[in-house]
């Protein structure tokens, strides 16, 4: 990760990958644009135009000469405030919903534009699957892998800003080195011979360092999760959510299990990567 930029972003290095981790997004026309949510977390999500799906309807209104006023209703289970990208996933989803319920008629390359202008994690949620992030994270190149990977999502009910970690790891870096992991060879290397025991060596993050000393108590549960045979076990984005790898299906149960016994996270959730991003399932 590089240094601030003028712009208050970061210049990033990201391998994506998506997990079968869904939030359901209906949208229909109606007499004003307004969000509505249901699901775990529900009370956590912004109703208001603030909200990244109703920011999306509005961008794309614009752009493609549509009326905004839709009802949008978000059923969640990517798990909210957790650093796996939920709302980014709802504003992709938003976008290609609103395409086919107006008939937009706009090219993926359209909606990417439209995408990174709303965030840095949006292009990813419309584009899915695996993929090299740079820029902020907007700029995406597909990664060519082999096989599929079981992950385990240790859950934690803390609530860490993501602005609050960047400005810590900007902190932790004015005030003496911080060990970084700028470099996804290994990373993209491990996907591309479908080896999961490489990618769980290869896994790091940037800004764990910072999210550990603004939430201590996720430093036992990614002990809790090596301890438990995990292969790898980094915090997910800016957390608090913990990433797991596992062998297969069945070591993930096994992990899942370990972890719930442990006390160290607030719940657990299993899924397998990688995974289609936003999609129309019903028109």
């Amino acid at each position: 990760m590089g240094a601030l930029r003028p712009d208050g972003f970061h210049d990033l290095t990201t391998v994506y990958q998506a997990v079968g981790l869904y939030d359901e997004v209906t949208i229909e026309r109606a007499d004003a644009l307004t969000v509505t949510v249901e699901g775990p977390g529900a009370d956590l999500v912004p109703l208001d135009a603030t909200n990244l799906a109703a920011r999306a309807v509005v961008l794309l209104a614009e752009r493609s000469g549509n009326d905004p006023r839709v009802a949008v209703h978000l059923r969640k289970g990517i798990p909210v405030a957790g650093g796996c990208a939920g709302g980014s996933a709802d504003a992709a989803a938003a976008l290609v919903g609103c395409d086919a319920l107006w008939g937009a008629l706009q090219t993926r390359d359209q909606l990417a534009r439209c995408a990174a202008e709303l965030g840095s994690d949006v292009p990813f949620s419309l584009h899915g699957g695996t993929a090299l992030g740079t820029g902020r994270g907007e700029r995406l190149t597909p990664v060519l892998g082999q096989g599929s990977y079981s992950w385990v999502l240790a859950l934690s009910d803390l609530g860490l800003s993501t602005p609050a970690v960047y400005d810590e790891l900007d902190r932790q870096r004015e005030t003496g080195p911080v060990g970084v992991v700028s470099d996804p060879s290994e990373v993209l290397a491990a996907l591309r011979s479908g080896d999961a025991v490489a990618l769980g060596h290869a896994l790091g993050n940037d800004l764990q360092p910072a999210a550990l000393a603004l939430a201590p108590s996720l430093r036992p549960l990614l002990e809790a999760a090596r301890s438990a045979g995990a292969l790898g076990a980094i915090v997910s984005g800016s957390g608090p959510t913990v990433a797991v790898l596992a062998r297969d299906d069945g070591h993930g149960k096994a992990l899942a299990a370990a972890l719930e016994r442990s006390g160290t996270c607030d719940g657990v959730r299993q899924a397998s990567g990688p995974a289609p991003g936003a999609r129309v399932v019903h028109a």
